[in-house]
């Protein structure tokens, strides 16, 4: 009945998000052991019992669902005298790997980024949707701001929802500018970090980057770019277990 329909429910995000921490944890892992996890993901999900679904590493699931069902089982289980191991683990997983960019960025520009500009390309928690709750765009933008960066970002949906719910004084005191172009959003920065993976930001424009940003750094924390390429172009490249 109703039980058995909520259950499954909830074991389904729950499943979806266990495998999304998972990759990251290997992710993590191949950033510690040179290696990239883009092969390994390759190899994986060539696999037909493993598949490719849902095994993309990157800096974190956010939302309504995915982080609000996990968290309901865990507490579920605790009121009913059981421990959830694997589900806690996934979850500590995703709120870690949020800070993972962050990390990125200071091991390259120092933990006082005072002065530097960092554009931003997505804000929503996902592709599609206006939705900025959980998002790991907004962690981000918390850890640059309280760093002394500022920050210009660009969403192709979720702006307006970016106005309405980030906390007011950053707008008010500059440290956040939200443009309407993607290219608007790199004029002058010290880097660049992709944190959603919209369509528009697959394939960049490199010589328009080239011209608009001050350095060429880029932090890719959905694994949309090829390394090399970007390397070869004169880029420095930060992505989530890429090598």
């Amino acid at each position: 009945g109703v039980k058995d329909a909520e259950m499954t429910k909830y074991a389904g995000n729950a499943m979806l998000a266990t495998k999304i921490s998972f990759m990251n944890e290997v992710a993590n892992l191949c950033d510690r052991l040179g290696v990239d996890v883009e092969n390994v993901r390759l190899g994986i999900g060539s696999d037909s019992r493993i598949g490719y679904s849902f095994i993309y590493p990157g800096c974190g699931y956010g939302g309504s669902c995915f982080p609000k069902d996990v968290r309901a089982l865990i507490h579920t289980a605790g009121e009913n005298d059981y421990k959830s191991v694997v589900l806690q683990a996934v979850h500590e997983r995703n709120e870690d790997q949020k800070h993972v960019l962050f990390r990125k960025i200071t091991a390259r520009f120092g933990e006082d980024l005072s002065g530097l500009t960092f554009g931003l390309w997505g804000v929503a928690f996902k592709p599609g949707t206006d939705d900025i709750r959980e998002a790991p765009a907004v962690v981000l933008m918390e850890e640059l701001l309280s760093a002394g960066a500022r920050v210009k970002a660009y969403d192709p949906e979720a702006l307006e929802a970016a106005r309405n719910e980030l906390p007011g004084q950053w707008f008010a005191n500059g440290s956040v500018t939200l443009v309407r172009h993607q290219y608007e959003a790199l004029e002058d920065v010290d880097a660049m970090a992709l944190v959603t993976e919209w369509k528009p930001f697959r394939h960049p424009d490199l010589r328009a980057m080239k011209e608009m940003m001050k350095q060429l750094v880029i932090f890719d924390g959905r694994n949309q770019y090829d390394p090399q390429s970007l390397k070869d172009e004169g880029f420095e490249y930060f992505g989530i277990g890429r090598r």
